[in-house]
């Protein structure tokens, strides 16, 4: 445990954060899960918010730039795929 008051803080701050990176985190499975199970009229909107909460936590850090690029690839191609075999 921190002795120090800085050192307190400091783990005052990582909680937070830490808190708001698995929410942020929360947002891109859930999204992405979303968007799968979408039906035809609803996809293009479900798309944009996964796509919009994947940026989003690539901006703040939660998750690197390469990774959200490969999680938006993975997601366009499991709905296309979806797509074909319906």
């Amino acid at each position: 445990m921190p002795i120090t008051k800085s050192a307190k803080k400091a783990l005052r701050q990582n909680l937070r954060r830490h808190k708001r990176n698995l929410e942020r985190k929360r947002a891109v499975k859930d999204t992405s899960k979303g968007a799968l199970k979408a039906t035809q009229d609803a996809r293009a909107a479900a798309i944009s918010l996964a796509y919009k909460a994947i940026d989003k936590a690539a901006t703040r850090g939660v998750i690197k730039k390469n990774t959200a690029a490969r999680k938006k690839a993975r997601l366009m191609r499991a709905i296309h795929r979806t797509k074909a075999s319906r």
